[in-house]
């Protein structure tokens, strides 16, 4: 589903929970990349779940793009940086006139699918604007990035990631996660993993009832019991428990 921003995904997604009550799960929008295995066999990979075993893999290949930004001159600077940090390798600059210019770059497909265009918006103050036609097929290092709520896989948040940012990547997810998930009445662990190692890792603390407000004076072991009470049932809740993840954290994690 093509989709102009971020706003534009969340008046749309809005718009059919409230017309049709319908409830969508947002999940990082991927490219399609060419895996090469190790038997030579090339694979079209489109998500996440359907990217085979690191041990098998030989050679991973991601679409490139060739991007023209049309921007006044005083937010060139700006612009170049931004690009560069998504991966854009310079081209060439040509001039229009004196007060505008075209910047072309070629960079990752996948660096413009969420909300490259709005942040030329943004840095731009709305003048810049973005043309993009497909380049070529470039070898990449992907690895594929599991989040884990409770120690439960979510399919849903699972992407594929540089290996070299995997960790910064992994980051931002789990303390987008943090900010978002409801709080529990056990303890909750968020954590982004490579295969079985985990790269990012954070904790949503439970919430506390106080179980000790009836008691007055008295005797202190009493208090203690009602504590390490508290206590041993919170260990069982986070044994058995499950956390719903709600639609506000996979688009906080769009937005990050």
């Amino acid at each position: 589903c093509g989709l102009l921003g971020l706003l534009h995904l969340e008046i749309f997604q809005e718009r059919l929970l409230r017309e049709y009550s319908i409830e969508l799960i947002l999940t990082t929008p991927s490219v399609a990349y060419r895996v090469v295995l190790t038997d030579s066999t090339e694979l079209l990979i489109h998500s996440p779940h359907e990217y085979p075993e690191v041990t098998r893999i030989a050679e991973v290949y991601e679409p490139y793009v060739k991007i023209e930004v049309i921007t006044p001159t005083d937010y060139m600077g700006n612009l170049m940086t931004f690009i560069t940090e998504k991966r854009g390798e310079f081209i060439t600059t040509e001039y229009l006139d004196q007060t505008r210019v075209i910047l072309k770059y070629e960079l990752p497909l996948s660096a413009i699918l969420t909300d490259f265009y709005d942040t030329i918006k943004s840095v731009s103050a709305g003048y810049a604007s973005l043309n993009y036609e497909y380049s070529e097929y470039r070898q990449c290092q992907l690895a594929k990035l599991d989040i884990l709520v409770a120690e439960e896989k979510v399919e849903a948040l699972s992407t594929l990631v540089y290996k070299d940012t995997a960790q910064r990547d992994g980051r931002k997810i789990v303390d987008a996660l943090k900010e978002t998930l409801p709080r529990q009445m056990f303890e909750i662990k968020i954590q982004a993993a490579i295969g079985g190692k985990i790269v990012a890792g954070t904790r949503l603390s439970a919430m506390r009832k106080d179980v000790t407000a009836k008691l007055y004076g008295g005797d202190v072991t009493r208090k203690r019991k009602l504590l390490e009470k508290q206590k041993k049932g919170k260990k069982r809740m986070q044994s058995q428990g499950s956390v719903d993840i709600p639609k506000e954290a996979f688009l906080s994690i769009l937005k990050k």
